[in-house]
């Protein structure tokens, strides 16, 4: 059996304390929940399209921090509800979280957050006002959340503007800042991922007209040119237009188009920043969390429980407790550094285990795939589009996405204040998501087929497996293919967690809790059988949008479909966290929030690293440069007698040549892989700018190659100095807070500072009255009694 203890602020309940008798059985433990009733008032929403009959607007007022010895200064109409609901639900927090409960000697514990995670009691949560699909019949309520519901949760109203101010006014400024950042960043994407789409259109309708893409399937040009084995003896020769559908993929997303995509990216991610600043100075001003300062915020109970060391404060001059030595706190550091370094090496280890896979499983590949699909006719249409390369990166990529959530499961576990606290936690972890889930896409990008050698002397990983190459078209396309995979199947994995999970818990719970349908069940019951929000809260929710801010920005040069996927999603995200917060879990306590918080730094670095990283993908992993320096230094054109420039012949200039009796006999291939049509044919060909064979230099890199270097070199920095210039002026001239915003804030607090002073005026005044009407009674008598 249940018992209740309720916990009021002034006459009205904020909380209720729910404990099991003692007497049941050892099955049934203790626990607790906490209740807080709801003004009358309902929030003024943002919707474009919402009803203002359903969601009323709220008045505006000037507003100043409370003062109890000022109270006949502001607007009090009812004292019971002149604090919102988050605010009173934070004040009874406050007080619970620092409630003693024993004293042993010199150790006093308090807070029920102690005892909550001994066991004694099972919950602490504010109750929810109603059902959120059952509006309730009693006039007190203000059916928040089934509004919110209806109007935000609710498929039916996908298409519907946020209502901020109600989601800010029922979960506090914290969540709401969330979702106005999550809502602002959506709106955001809408033209990033219109040029991408348009960026793609713009691919696939030329990939057919690409010169080279024409070169690599013309069989008197790509069927005449044989390639080099790319492993050691299992790996036949094979024809340039064996990758015809891949070189023409490859045309998809390796094109101008491209380019100039990246170039906006890093544009458009700088207004994006700018202008939420912008958003966020304007929220800052609508819900008065503009004085909101990290002094006033109070000490964590947790941080509070270790204060036991003394030391003078540097600011106030006055002896305080801390719960470090200055020695303690250093160690404390560097444990939390190496703790970090040895996950970020554990990813490593997996990354080059991932590595050590593909090398693997393309020689099997290599050697089988071919084999087999021949000898499977149901499988022989897709003979032109499985290649060996495409069959290695779409296994590796699979698993790379299994690593990355198990690690990303794995890893978990004293700042002052909960703003300390989480920024420490925010920093630590997005370095280990950073390595996680990006460390494979730079190697594909930036490492993978750099350093292979050539046929004759290929460079070998760990002794024994040769480095792979790219293919003919080079690595964007695996990079796609990653980046496709990664985003695709982490929101997959995400949705699953936040959707399919915590609604098979309640179901389950409920079916197992459940009692007759005579007996009323009431509300704190109700929401126990709710999921409980994590000590966290929305830290894993910042975390995925990063995340997939990261993908969108850092190597969007190769996947222009990355905003739109992420549009979608995150339209489904915003919806899928409204139906999840007011429907599945239980009402959290509401927080006080200015800004974003550390995701706001975190976000600037990202943007100024995805200028480099796409000018690096463009200049490295692309083939646009080289083309570029064939068509303007190398190209002659067989039409107007070299006077013109030209792309035909590119794909031949490409690839170097090699003697195939300079192989070893380590190297050489079998004699029973070799083609029929491989006779008398003394060289192959391979994806490099080296000297032929014969030259006095054989094999070493060509003036070709020194030119294509530079040519890159030059590209970079070139890009990234006028990206970095442009982002600098834009930001230069965009500022953070609007002047009309400014002048706005600045004529409220001299309005609100001239009420106050002539409250107090008044005030003192009506203090004063009866003093004065004293002396002046005192003043009149004597002249009576003379008159007398």
């Amino acid at each position: 059996m249940r018992h209740v203890i309720s916990f009021e602020l002034k006459g009205m309940i904020d909380f209720i304390l729910v404990y099991e008798d003692e007497s049941k059985s050892a099955s049934e433990k203790k626990g607790s929940v906490m209740r807080r009733k709801v003004s009358q008032k309902t929030s003024r929403p943002l919707p474009l399209l919402s009803d203002e009959d359903v969601i009323a607007k709220e008045p505006e007022f000037f507003t100043a921090p409370f003062r109890k010895d000022q109270l006949k200064c502001f607007f009090v109409k009812d004292k019971e509800q002149f604090f919102t609901p988050a605010m009173r639900s934070r004040m009874a927090y406050y007080i619970l979280s620092r409630a003693p409960y024993e004293v042993r000697g010199n150790v006093k514990k308090f807070g029920f957050n102690k005892l909550l995670d001994g066991g004694v009691y099972k919950a602490a949560y504010p109750l929810h006002d109603c059902r959120f699909n059952v509006k309730s019949k009693e006039p007190s309520c203000p059916n928040e959340r089934f509004l919110l519901f209806n109007e935000w949760a609710h498929p039916k109203s996908f298409y519907k503007m946020q209502p901020l101010d109600l989601i800010r006014k029922y979960f506090g400024e914290k969540i709401g800042i969330y979702f106005a950042w999550l809502g602002f960043y959506t709106v955001m994407l809408t033209l990033a991922a219109a040029v991408g789409l348009c960026c793609f259109i713009y691919g696939y309708t030329t990939r057919e007209s690409s010169t080279w893409s024409k070169e690599v399937c013309d069989p008197q040009i790509g069927g005449e040119i044989i390639m080099c084995p790319q492993c050691d003896k299992i790996c036949p020769y094979w024809r340039l237009n064996s990758t015809c559908e891949s070189s023409k993929r490859l045309c998809i997303f390796d094109n101008y188009g491209t380019l100039v995509f990246a170039i906006f990216m890093s544009v458009w991610v700088t207004l994006f920043l700018e202008f939420w600043k912008r958003y966020q100075a304007k929220l800052e001003h609508d819900w008065d969390t503009v004085e909101f300062l990290q002094q006033e915020e109070q000490p964590r109970p947790e941080y509070e429980a270790k204060c036991i060391y003394e030391r003078v404060n540097p600011v106030t001059q006055e002896t305080e407790k801390v719960p470090y030595t200055a020695c303690g706190k250093c160690m404390r550091v560097s444990c939390g550094i190496g703790t970090v370094l040895f996950w970020v090496l554990l990813i490593i280890a997996s990354v080059v285990g991932v590595i050590v896979y593909r090398l693997a499983m393309f020689i099997t590949f290599s050697s089988n795939l071919h084999s087999h699909l021949n000898n499977r006719k149901e499988l022989e249409p897709f003979k032109e589009y499985v290649t060996p390369q495409m069959a290695t990166s779409i296994t590796a990529s699979f698993i790379s996405l299994i690593i990355i959530m198990i690690l990303n499961n794995v890893y978990e576990k004293l700042p002052r204040t909960k703003t300390e606290y989480e920024n420490s936690l925010t920093l630590k972890m997005f370095l280990f998501q950073f390595v996680n889930y990006y460390s494979s896409c730079f190697y594909i990008a930036f490492f993978k087929g750099k350093v292979v050698g050539y046929p004759g002397e290929p460079v070998y990983w760990l002794g024994t497996f040769r480095n792979e190459e790219c293919d003919p078209g080079g690595c964007l396309t695996e990079l796609t293919t990653q980046l496709s995979i990664i985003m695709t199947g982490k929101a997959i994995w995400n949705n699953i967690q936040e959707v399919l999970l915590p609604w098979l818990k309640n179901l389950m719970f409920r079916h197992c809790t459940q009692v007759s349908s005579e007996k009323v069940i009431p509300r704190w019951e109700q929401d126990y059988q709710l999921q409980p929000m994590g000590k966290l809260g929305l830290f894993y929710e910042y975390l995925e949008m990063v995340i997939q801010f990261g993908f969108v920005t850092l190597f969007v040069a190769s996947f222009p479909l990355a905003p739109l996927l992420a549009l979608f999603n995150n339209l489904c995200e915003i919806r899928v966290d409204a139906w999840k917060y007011t429907t599945q879990s239980r009402r959290a306590v509401p927080e006080k929030a200015q800004d974003i918080g550390a995701w706001q730094p975190i976000l600037q670095g990202v943007a100024i690293l995805a200028v480099a990283t796409n000018a690096a993908i463009i200049a490295f992993t692309s083939d646009m440069i080289p083309r570029l320096v064939y068509y303007w230094a190398f190209s002659i054109s067989p039409y107007s007698g070299g006077s013109e420039h030209t792309m035909a012949g590119y794909i031949n200039s490409s690839l170097s040549v090699f003697n195939i009796s300079h192989f070893s006999e380590m190297k050489r291939p079998n004699e029973e892989i070799t083609p029929y049509w491989f006779n008398n044919i003394t060289t192959c060909r391979y994806r490099d700018f080296r000297h032929p064979p014969g030259h006095p230099n054989q094999y070493d890199f060509s003036i070709y190659y020194w030119h294509v270097i530079a040519a890159k070199l030059a590209f970079m920095i070139v890009l990234e100095h006028i990206v970095y210039f442009t982002k600098f002026i834009l930001s230069y001239m965009i500022p953070d807070v609007p002047e009309a915003l400014k002048e706005q804030i600045k004529r409220e607090r001299y309005l609100t500072q001239v009420i106050l002073h002539e409250t107090n005026i008044q005030h003192f005044k009506e203090l004063m009255k009866p003093i004065a009407d004293n002396l002046q009674s005192e003043i009149e008598e004597p002249e009576l009694d003379l008159k007398v």
